[in-house]
C-alpha cells in the first residue's frame, strides 16, 4: 500500500531581513506570489496527497481569500495558524497533522524552485531510513571561529553539506522528535537537526543549486534572474 505524504509548509515568518513591510512569501516573483510557487510544487505532484499551510496568526483567512482559493489549491488541507519561531510553526502544522498520514516533508514556504526530480529522490531515500533530508555540499573552505573572529579550526569541507528543504521523516518519528525536544528546551531551525538527537540516521540527498531560500532582496533578484535563465533556456530548446 502506497504511503499517505502530507507536506507541512511554514510560511510564518515577517520577513525583516527583506527590508519590507510586505511578509516575503507574499512579495511577488514574477508577477505571482513566491508562496504560491512553492504551493505548486506540491500541488502538482503525484507524490503528495494533502498540504497544512502554517502562516502568521491573525493572516489565515487572507491566505485564503488571496492566495489559495484564487490559485485553485486544492491539495491545501488546512491553514494552520504558527508560531514565534520556525520550530514552533512546523510543530503547530505536526499537530494538526492527520493521524493517518505515514510521511511528513517539512519544506521552506519561500523555496520556490523545488524540483519534482529531488523531491522524489528524498521521499525514496526517506522511505529507505527514519528520515532524508536535500543538502548541498560545500565548495568554499569552512572557518570555525572564536567569539573574536580568529580562526578556531578548519573543518575538513568534504564531509560537510548545507541542508536544504524538503526534509523527509515518518509522521511519528518527527512527533517523537519535536516533543523531545520542547521536553528538553532544545530550539533548533532545522527539523533533521530534532531527529538526529534521537539516534535515527539521516540520509543526505544531494540538493540542487537553484533550490534557493529567498530571504534577502538579494535573494529575490537572484529567483528572477534563475527565472530569466530558465525561459532563454526554453527558447533555445
Amino acid at each position: 500500500m502506497r504511503a499517505r505524504v502530507s507536506a507541512i509548509i511554514p510560511a510564518a515568518g515577517f520577513g525583516r531581513r527583506m527590508g519590507r513591510s510586505t511578509p516575503k512569501q507574499f512579495l511577488s516573483l514574477d508577477g505571482i506570489p513566491i508562496l504560491i510557487h512553492t504551493l505548486r510544487r506540491f500541488e502538482s505532484s503525484p507524490q503528495v496527497h494533502e498540504i497544512g499551510l502554517v502562516v502568521s496568526p491573525g493572516t489565515e483567512e487572507r491566505c485564503r481569500i488571496e492566495l489559495i482559493e484564487p490559485y485553485g489549491l486544492k491539495k491545501v488541507a488546512r491553514i494552520v495558524p504558527g508560531g514565534e519561531t520556525r520550530q514552533a510553526s512546523v510543530y503547530q502544522g505536526l499537530l494538526k497533522t492527520p493521524s493517518e498520514i505515514d510521511c511528513v516533508v517539512v519544506h521552506d514556504g519561500v523555496r520556490p524552485f523545488l524540483s519534482e526530480a529531488l523531491l522524489r529522490r528524498v521521499l525514496e531515500a526517506a522511505s529507505e531510513t527514519n528520515g532524508a533530508i536535500a543538502a548541498m555540499p560545500l565548495k568554499e573552505t569552512p572557518k570555525q571561529v572564536r567569539e573574536d573572529g580568529t580562526v578556531l579550526s578548519t573543518p575538513d569541507r568534504a564531509r560537510l553539506y548545507l541542508a536544504q528543504t524538503p526534509q523527509v521523516f515518518p509522521r511519528k518519528v518527527l512527533m517523537e522528535a519535536y516533543q523531545k525536544a520542547y521536553a528538553d528546551g532544545v530550539v533548533s531551525t532545522d527539523d533533521s537537526a530534532l531527529v538526529e538527537r534521537l539516534g535515527f540516521p539521516v540520509r543526505i540527498v544531494e540538493g540542487e543549486w537553484d533550490n534557493i531560500k529567498i530571504t534577502t532582496a538579494e535573494d529575490l533578484h537572484l529567483a528572477e534572474k534563475i527565472l530569466e535563465l530558465r525561459r532563454d533556456e526554453s527558447r533555445k530548446r
